[in-house]
């Protein structure tokens, strides 16, 4: 073959070879993007393969949360259902309540519109004019005074209109009461809501101001009754004592005669008789009196240690018959001016004090007396009475507070008495906020004591002159009894004083032989072996020339010829720490003795004049044998009128005026009196049987001076006459028997 054939040929084969490799690397190259293509789509149909799976499940669970929520769904509305039915019960159950309370019961919107309203409330209206929802509070005030459906009590309508207008725009609203046409009594309570709305109540208090009515009505009648019962316990009182006046009055002026022994006898058991009837009808007022709460306390400045020993001499005479000792013990730093009613403290004290000297048959009776200070001036006031006596079972002690109790034993019986003291006693205490006790043993002695919280008074006015100071340095105190031993140490050491303490006369002497200097020596007059007069007298022999005190609880145990003998001075027990004061300063500074001199003629002087209103004979005799010893003129009044012409014309200096009198009682005869009296003052006693609460009060408020309750105590009547006598009068003293 050719040789140009050949490289056709040649040719042509390498172009197909090459083309043939050529399409064999395209047939890769597509095999290798088919292979891709199909992987894409593996991945994308595993993708949509994915994602339809994924939207099966949230399609199931769309379904799923379709059912619950349809199902959730039908319990929401059954839930509805249910509530609505409750509530449509719970308002049929208000509505039924509202209709059934008597009481009527509205409610108005912010605009004052009726909203609703119950029957009572509608029914208020019913005949006059119908009120629906829709009306207006200020259409419904309007009608109900339009038609005058309530009392308004003289005023226009249009004026109570506007007031009630008026009254519902405060918050908060006061409660008012309407009296209706019929007259129920309607009580108007309303309150505005947190909303606005207006809550309206209407309540019918026509039973209740009717049980008031009666209640006051009942009041007045129980009042009525007790002033009843109180005119006629003054009464009472009254028609008791005026004939006790003359009982007591009597057997004290024939006592005063001379009789034998038994007309002595006789006549005393008159006297000590009367006055225990006297006491007895004291207590049984006293206990009327608080028990009907009629019994007022009148507080007042007072001193109340000089009240303890006023009480503790009044008993001294019943102690000295037994033989018993008074002692009295007052705290040193305790002030002794108080706020409270001296009157019922010295009842107190007198009921407790005399009490113990009446069971105490050998002994002592300490009254004690300390005090705490509390805040703002007061003072808790503890006041202990302890005697020797007979004593309390531990069974009884709780029975003694009773009324009309006494504790019955073998050891008491021969005790008389009403019962009340400790009652009456116990019940004062109370009324001032206090509180009583009693410690006893029986056979060994008592102690009752109570404490009181009362305010201090201010102190006593600044006294410019002092007096001298205490100079006296060493005290010897003789005494048997320990406890006089210790409060007589207490007093003289506050004053500065050393004090020695000796139980006899022997040691006393003692004392002195051994060369003890003494400034001052006090001694109690009675003591076992030698007493302190024959003490006293034996130191004067010695030659022991130092004050010498004597200290007794009867002030005639030494007369005054012994005492002057002995040169020694005399006090009273129980002692006032003012007058052992008054003592030390006298003793510490003794005066010069005064020059004698004549004394000057003594004036002529005229009796004293007095007159006495008296209707009753027999207390006009009563009164005029207590008198007639004194050197004095005396006239009688039986009733207001003569005591007035006899004032005029007699012009006494005093005048005793009963108050219960015919005519012209006492208490208008003073006022008359004191109404024509010009820049003159006559002093006027009152005597009176009457001893009720109040009593007092009306008779000092008449312009009457003083007054003395019958019946008259001759002691009392001569002290009151000799307190007003004038200086040109002779003193009363002078005629006396």
């Amino acid at each position: 073959m050719p040789t140009g054939t050949k490289n056709t040929i040649a040719d042509k084969l390498a172009q197909e070879r090459r083309a043939r490799l050529a399409a064999e690397r395209l047939l890769d190259q597509k095999k290798r993007e088919l292979f891709a293509a199909n992987q894409k789509l593996a991945q994308h149909a595993r993708s949509l393969s994915d994602q339809i799976v994924e939207q099966r499940h949230g399609l199931t669970r769309a379904l799923t949360e379709a059912e619950s929520l349809k199902g959730e769904n039908h319990r929401v509305m059954g839930d509805l259902e249910r509530a609505n039915s409750v509530a449509l019960i719970a308002q049929r159950r208000l509505w039924d309540a509202l209709e059934t309370i008597p009481d009527g019961f509205a409610v108005y919107d912010a605009d004052l519109r009726l909203v609703a309203a119950n029957k009572t409330y509608l029914d208020f209206f019913e005949g006059e004019v119908a009120i629906t929802a829709g009306n207006t509070y200020d259409s419904v005030l309007r009608i109900v005074a339009r038609h005058k459906m309530v009392d308004l009590d003289g005023r226009d309508p249009a004026d109570w209109h506007h007031e009630m207008v008026a009254r519902i725009r405060r918050n908060p609203i006061e409660p008012m009461t309407i009296i209706t046409h019929s007259g129920a009594h309607i009580r108007l309570i309303d309150r505005w809501g947190e909303g606005g709305d207006l809550v309206c109540i209407a309540q019918d208090i026509s039973a209740h101001v009717a049980r008031e009515a009666e209640l006051e009505e009942a009041r007045e009648k129980a009042e009525s009754a007790n002033r009843a019962k109180s005119a006629f316990l003054a009464n009472m009182s009254h028609e008791i004592r005026t004939p006790m006046n003359g009982v007591v009055g009597m057997a004290e002026l024939l006592a005063e005669t001379e009789l034998t022994e038994d007309q002595r006898l006789y006549a005393e058991t008159i006297r000590s008789s009367g006055e225990a009837l006297l006491t007895i009808i004291n207590d049984v007022l006293d206990y009327s009196k608080i028990e009907a709460e009629r019994l007022k306390l009148y507080p007042e400045v007072f001193d109340l240690e000089r009240c303890v020993h006023e009480v503790t001499m009044l008993l001294q005479p019943s102690a000295r018959d037994r033989n018993l000792r008074l002692l009295v013990d007052y705290d040193m730093f305790l002030p002794t001016r108080f706020v409270a009613d001296p009157g019922r403290i010295r009842q107190i004290l007198t009921n407790l004090v005399g009490n113990a000297v009446k069971f105490t048959m050998e002994g002592h009776v300490l009254t004690r007396i300390v005090g705490i200070e509390r805040v703002q001036g007061n003072y808790e006031l503890h006041i202990t009475v302890e005697d020797t006596g007979i004593g309390i079972g531990p069974d009884l002690v709780d029975h003694v507070f009773g009324e009309f109790n006494q504790v019955e034993s073998e050891t008491n019986r021969k005790f008389e008495g009403t019962g009340l003291g400790l009652a009456i006693t116990k019940q004062l205490i109370e009324m001032m906020g206090g509180e009583i006790w009693v410690d006893s043993e029986l056979g060994r002695g008592s102690c009752f004591g109570f404490k009181i919280l009362v305010p201090a008074a201010e102190p006593a006015p600044h006294i410019t002159n002092p007096g001298p100071p205490i100079t006296l340095r060493a005290a010897l105190v003789v005494d048997d009894l320990m406890v006089n031993r210790v409060i007589l140490e207490r007093q003289l050491q506050t004053y500065g004083l050393e004090v020695t303490l000796c139980r006899n006369a022997q040691e006393a002497l003692a004392a002195f032989e051994r060369g003890g200097k003494f400034d001052l020596m006090l001694s109690d007059f009675r003591m076992p072996d030698m007493d302190g007069l024959h003490l006293c007298q034996a130191l004067r022999k010695r030659g022991v020339d130092i004050p010498l005190v004597l200290l007794s609880s009867d002030p005639d145990a030494v007369s005054p010829e012994l005492a002057r003998a002995a040169r020694l001075d005399c006090l009273e027990k129980p002692v006032l720490r003012s007058h052992l004061f008054s003592l030390l300063q006298t003793l510490s500074h003794p005066a010069p003795k005064p020059h004698k001199a004549s004394p000057p003629p003594p004036a002529a002087k005229r009796k004293m004049r007095i007159l006495a209103a008296e209707d009753n004979r027999t207390n006009q005799l009563v009164f005029g044998k207590m008198v007639k010893d004194l050197p004095i003129e005396l006239v009688f009044a039986n009733n207001g009128l003569e005591a007035i012409e006899k004032w005029q014309s007699f012009q006494p200096d005093l005048i005793f005026m009963d108050i219960s009198m015919p005519q012209m009682d006492g208490k208008e005869a003073t006022r008359q009196i004191r109404a024509r009296e010009n820049g003159t003052h006559v002093p006027i006693c009152a005597l009176t049987a009457h001893a009720m609460e109040g009593d007092s009060q009306g008779i000092l408020a008449s312009g009457i001076d003083h007054y003395l309750t019958k019946p008259l105590r001759k002691a009392a009547i001569v002290e009151h006459i000799a307190a007003n006598c004038p200086k040109m009068a002779l003193p009363v003293t002078d005629g006396a028997a």
